[in-house]
């Protein structure tokens, strides 16, 4: 017997959860399939040592009362829930160059943000109260960002540069790079990316910064709950393998590697834009569309060291720290030379259970370009699918963990003596378990000059196959969040979500 289904929503990623749980509130249903071992993309968490560890996640903005993201996932009925502890108010990021001493706070609420950075910069301050009006000013332009609202761009503000933007704000080249400072979070480029993308990330973590507690896996546990009451089925280790189109060129239902036929009146993709091109079939795109994806450069992808510390020998720090060797390096990080590898990290550590003035582990990550590792490009090394890369992969990525270490003893001498096991991923590792094309951290470049080139609408040419996800436009948590209601909107209706939505704020101011 042949499954049907209303929806049926390929990869498990957060666009996906999110798309599948809000069509099956609405009573429809839904199938969601992955083809790993375990559910939610970049949520997904990994234990070493009986510790968790985050592999995509390192923290949440925008989730205090009242905030866009926790609107969301209010509707999504998944906030309360949540595991959540606050990133330390005065600076949950703090900005370092070189062998300066001083840390540079990015603080949370836009007044503190201001006086925090003041305090450094005194004859700063108009200058940064421009930045953070600029910044408000720019979001509320955004369709989605206020939840409910606006439901065009404004194409002037997506031509807006970063660079250009940030040295029309103060001329205090210091400033300069610690306002940027956090711009990890999007693929460390501040030269060519619209000054939206940097907006709509730095505002949520102004306006709140949280971490998960036990990691971003949370988040999937409880979105996947929820689908399951409302009847949607989650299946994994099946990975979608082909698409079958009937004779009007309509998607029918797709066969899992196993062999596996599932029919759906409608498809959601939330796996990589490339391959599901590639199960499309190019005969079915428009020759046009083909090479505008394939033209984009993905985003740099990067290599991460996580240190399970002794217990009791190392202070713990709620904050994240990002660390560049010069002021210059700020504004394309991702430009790095291996000789001098990594001239730029972003630090995180997170508190023992038993003990959370102490640190139980740290993770540092910095750029890495796919190149490095393309000598084992052909290799696959996942749960499901369990192959060994070789000796020599080992070597490499335990050459890269000393280099990181050496790097971090400058400016945490004797961290060493704190350290118990190291474990590292490499861009192999986020391709295989993330899918992401060269396992990019953010799906694909974004450039001012032309900034509709990476838009992509969640509809196709095919009538009934819909995209969603990080490479569709914005990326992190918020971005995926508020393109998944895009999608559904496409599906259901804008007029149906926007209702649903008011719905809920209304029934949240009652309490």
């Amino acid at each position: 017997m042949k499954k049907e289904y209303d929806i049926l929503v390929i990869g498990s990623g957060l666009g996906g959860l999110v798309s599948a749980l809000i069509l099956a509130k609405e009573g429809l249903k839904v199938c969601v399939l992955e083809k790993n071992n375990q559910y939610g993309g970049n949520l997904q968490t990994f234990s070493r040592d009986k510790l968790i560890f985050d592999t995509g996640v390192h923290y949440l903005g925008g989730l205090s009362e009242g905030q866009n993201l926790h609107q969301f996932f209010s509707y999504l009925d998944i906030m309360d829930e949540l595991e959540l502890h606050k990133m330390d108010e005065d600076g949950y990021d703090r900005i370092s160059f070189g062998n300066e001493r001083i840390e540079y706070p990015h603080a949370q609420g836009y007044e503190n943000f201001v006086e925090q950075l003041t305090a450094h910069f005194p004859d700063e301050k108009e200058n940064l109260e421009n930045y953070c009006e600029e910044i408000q000013y720019v979001c509320a332009q955004f369709p989605r960002y206020q939840v409910v609202g606006k439901d065009t761009y404004n194409e002037e503000i997506l031509h807006l540069n970063t660079k250009r933007f940030i040295e029309s704000v103060t001329q205090d080249k210091k400033l300069q790079a610690v306002l940027l400072g956090s711009n990890f979070l999007y693929g460390g480029d501040s030269e060519n990316i619209p000054f939206y993308v940097h907006a709509l990330t730095v505002n949520s973590y102004i306006q709140s910064a949280y971490k998960c507690i036990k990691g971003g896996s949370q988040i999937t546990k409880l979105l996947i709950k929820k689908l399951r009451q409302y009847g949607a089925e989650v299946h994994k280790h099946s990975e979608v393998s082909e698409f079958i189109f009937n004779e009007n060129n309509i998607l029918s239902s797709v066969k899992i590697k196993s062999g596996k036929e599932y029919i759906a009146g409608k498809f959601i993709s939330n796996i990589e834009i490339r391959s599901v091109m590639k199960l499309i079939g190019e005969e079915r795109l428009r020759k046009s569309f083909s090479n505008r994806v394939m033209s984009w450069e993905p985003v740099s992808s990067c290599f991460s060291v996580y240190l399970v510390l002794k217990p009791q020998t190392f202070p713990n720090f709620n904050y994240n720290i990002y660390h560049y060797s010069s002021e210059e390096m700020v504004w394309n990080a991702f430009r790095y030379s291996r000789e001098n590898w990594p001239e730029t990290y972003m630090l995180s550590s997170t508190a023992s259970k038993h003990h959370p003035d102490y640190a139980e582990s740290l993770t540092v990550i910095s750029y890495m370009d796919f190149d490095e590792v393309k000598s084992w490009e052909k290799t696959i090394n996942t749960v499901a699918e369990e192959h060994e890369r070789g000796l020599k992969y080992e070597e490499f990525k335990m050459g890269k963990a000393e280099k990181m270490i050496s790097a971090l003893e400058k400016k945490i001498p004797n961290l060493r003596h704190s350290i118990q096991n190291i474990y590292t991923s490499s861009p192999l590792s986020y391709r295989d378990y993330i899918g992401s094309f060269e396992g990019n951290m953010y799906g694909y470049m974004k450039n001012s000059d032309n900034p509709l080139k990476t838009m992509v609408s969640p509809r196709t040419k095919i009538d009934n196959l819909f995209l969603t996800g990080q490479s569709v436009n914005m990326h992190g948590i918020l971005g995926v969040t508020i393109g998944a209601f895009n999608t559904c909107a496409e599906i259901l209706g804008k007029e149906l979500i926007d209702k649903r939505l008011k719905q809920m704020i209304k029934m949240n101011e009652k309490k």
